[in-house]
């Protein structure tokens, strides 16, 4: 065991005589950090001083802490610094956060293809804009609805914007049907814009039939729609958002994909905004510094 892995282990000893103390009703003696680190350094001391003897030796135990003594200088010292647990917290949010975008980057890497260039997904915007948006969506999702105007803001501010919409119908049998339709609707010669709008504005439960009429406004024939609702190729597409979504871990509407951040829930404009413009900034939707 070396230096720093015994340091440690006085340091992981201290917290959890933290945690036992605070069950214990006596004052604690007023001792300060420095007589936490010297118990630290006494430690270190005795390790070394063992290393000396000769390996021939028995082992020998390393002598117990005396908790009455250790516990009140823990006491002591985190009550000479109470916010001492609020920046571990914090320490322990960044690291947490940082495994997250980490394990996203890797997850979205894998499936680039499929969550960028899917040959099914419907494309607003510039086809060749520098960055993408994409955002799964469920025409059911009453916080989707509330979040079509930053969408089309955006659309209409931002020339250079790609917008990749990927169904992904999760809240009833009524969303998966008007998914079909509009998957057809995405392929038909129509803007798709008008349709997608006409849907997340209609005052009852999105269904089968309010996507077959908004697709009859648009000129399409309802019939054909309904009778190529169920093939393979319409199954296909919402099973690719499927697969994307488990495989990022995507479990609610709306989630944005921007870059390699995967962003869940309705996070409003201004925040959409800052991570396209940090994108174009340093290729990232977090810019350092």
């Amino acid at each position: 065991m070396s230096r720093v892995t015994l340091a440690l282990v006085a340091l992981v000893g201290i917290l959890a005589g933290a945690l036992g103390y605070a069950a214990v009703s006596r004052p604690a003696p007023q001792t300060d950090a420095v007589a936490v680190q010297a118990l630290i350094d006494e430690a270190i001391s005795a390790y070394d001083a063992k290393r000396l003897v000769e390996a021939s030796a028995a082992p020998q135990d390393v002598a117990a802490i005396d908790p009455e003594t250790l516990n009140p200088l823990i006491e002591s010292y985190l009550m000479s610094d109470p916010k001492i647990l609020q920046r571990m917290s914090v320490a322990l949010d960044t690291t947490l956060q940082a495994e997250e975008r980490s394990q996203a980057t890797t997850a979205i890497a894998s499936m680039q293809e499929a969550i960028f260039n899917d040959p099914g997904q419907v494309v607003l915007g510039n086809p060749q804009g520098d960055v993408t948006l994409v955002e799964f969506f469920d025409y059911n999702c009453g916080y989707c609805r509330a979040a079509l105007p930053d969408m089309a803001t955006l659309l209409a501010e931002d020339p250079n914007l790609r917008v990749v919409l990927k169904e992904f119908p999760i809240l009833s049998n009524e969303s998966i049907d008007a998914a079909r339709v509009a998957v057809l609707v995405g392929d038909a010669d129509v803007d798709y814009w008008t349709f997608h709008e006409t849907l997340f504005t209609s005052r009852s439960q999105v269904d089968k039939q309010v996507a077959l009429a908004a697709a009859a406004d648009l000129g399409l024939s309802p019939v054909s729609l309904e009778l190529d609702m169920g093939t393979e190729a319409v199954s296909q597409t919402i099973q690719t958002s499927y697969e994307i979504a488990r495989a990022l871990n995507i479990t609610g509407t709306p989630t944005y994909i921007i870059g390699n951040e995967i962003i869940p829930g309705a996070i409003g404009l201004d925040e959409l905004r800052a991570r396209i413009a940090n994108m174009r900034a340093c290729g990232e939707t977090q810019c350092e510094g």
